[in-house]
């Protein structure tokens, strides 16, 4: 996101002695550089109960949890479901609830038969997988950590 042109129009409308202009930029400018540093807006937090209905209108979706304030676990009921195409589908019906940066919706498969298939797909709603908002940890849900799981393959196929 941009700031210099929100602080350009802010200046200008200053010079110019448009407060009210000059106030709405500096909003802007100010909003942006927040945006930028990905730190989700307190003052509109997804609401738990109500995301967690808003979920399951997404098809395939069998349950959903909250693991804490960030972290949204959903199953779906297969493995083709477990998706980066389903996270967009759930962060779209969170859109309405409040600021999803900081949304993170972790995905299993209900379906799963093998451990590779219980893997969960995690991503926050507004950023690329692996990454995260201002000051949020990572958080390892999955029960066997992928270091393991890799370590695990690598002695098997010897």
């Amino acid at each position: 996101m941009d700031i210099a042109v929100p602080i350009v129009a802010h200046n200008a409308a200053a010079a110019r002695g448009d407060r009210e202009a000059a106030e709405a930029h500096f909003r802007k400018a100010h909003g942006n550089l927040v945006r930028s540093m990905k730190i989700p807006d307190p003052a509109r937090p997804v609401d738990r109960e109500l995301a967690r209905a808003a979920a399951k209108k997404v098809p395939g979706v069998r349950s959903t949890v909250w693991f804490d304030q960030h972290n949204f676990f959903v199953i779906v009921e297969s493995n083709e479901l477990k998706s980066q195409q389903t996270i967009d589908a759930i962060c779209h019906q969170l859109d309405p609830l409040g600021d999803t940066l900081g949304v993170v919706v972790n995905v299993q498969s209900g379906a799963a038969t093998n451990g590779d298939d219980l893997q969960i797909l995690s991503r926050d709603c507004q950023l690329a997988p692996g990454d995260r908002a201002f000051m949020q940890r990572e958080r390892q849900v999955d029960v066997v950590s992928p270091a393991i799981r890799a370590q695990h393959k690598a002695n098997n196929g010897r």
